[in-house]
Parts: structure tokens; sequence; C-alpha cells
């Protein structure tokens, strides 16, 4: 599975409200990504809709603030999700 496949536009929103980060500010840590661009790959459903190295780089910048990535029954049965590193 490829790692821009693995994010949903779901969780990209939820993992930017577990952390507290306005789309300005995720947008701006993911550089070269605006955010009607973020926006759109938030509401995006399924995958995160966008160019390859956009989605990638808003997911790196999730991941540098603290948040794991979950594939669909990766740790239990169920969706997809997003979670915080443990300290």
């Amino acid at each position: 599975m490829s790692e821009i496949h693995q994010v949903t536009g779901s969780q990209i929103a939820a993992a930017r409200a577990l952390i507290r980060m306005s789309q300005a500010d995720l947008a701006a840590a993911a550089a070269g990504v605006s955010v009607p661009t973020l926006g759109r790959m938030e509401t995006s459903e399924g995958p995160a809709s966008g160019l390859r190295n956009n989605v990638l780089a808003v997911k790196r910048a999730l991941e540098a603030a603290g948040v794991v990535f979950m594939a669909e029954g990766e740790l239990i049965a169920g969706g997809a999700g997003v979670r915080l590193k443990s300290a």
C-alpha cells in the first residue's frame, strides 16, 4: 500500500484537530501547501486528494507534530484513525 493511499481526508482533519492546529498553521508547516488545498484534502472522501507531494508534506508535518496514522484494521478491528505518539 502506498504511503499516500494510507492517509484519508478525515484522518488529516482529525489529526489537525487532535493537536489543535489551525489550517493556516498546518499549511505553513507543510511548506508550499495553501490553505484552500489543505481544505480540499480534508473534505475529500477516501484517500486524501491532491498532488502526491502536497499530501505527503501534510502527512509528514502532522507526524512531526506527534501524530501517528493508523490504517484500517492496523491495531484492532475497525477503520483508519489517528493517535498521538506516546511520550
